[in-house]
């Protein structure tokens, strides 16, 4: 629903694109490269989501089920804002949250990440 005035939980359509940006993370592909319907992000834009990463000192885990209990979207007019709680080995549910803007493209979505960061 485009809802500019009220968060909504996450689509399932978009669940399984959050968790492949997730897993590409792990996999140090900072920069989003070959991920379907994920724009790539500059070399700058990734080095700084690892140091963001690593300065927090944490090993990020897969997206259990519970993090859609709490991630959130909001319509802005032109795309949806999502916010994305993210999971680590070492404490579970954490305080970092990746920043991602949800685009409609005519294949579908098109997914731009714009931060891992303590909010």
């Amino acid at each position: 629903m485009k809802d500019g005035e009220n968060q909504q939980l996450i689509p399932t359509a978009w669940r399984n694109t959050l968790r492949s940006i997730v897993e590409a993370f792990k996999g140090n592909n900072f920069q989003l490269i070959g991920i379907d319907g994920v724009r790539p992000i500059s070399i700058e834009d990734a080095k700084r989501i690892a140091r963001n990463i690593e300065s927090y000192g944490v090993h990020l885990e897969s997206l259990p089920d519970e993090t859609w209990e709490t991630s959130v979207c909001q319509w802005m007019g032109e795309y949806w804002d999502a916010l994305i709680d993210l999971f680590t080995i070492e404490e579970g549910s954490s305080d970092l949250v990746l920043v991602v803007r949800v685009y409609e493209v005519a294949a579908g979505y098109e997914f731009v990440v714009h931060s891992v960061h303590v909010p």
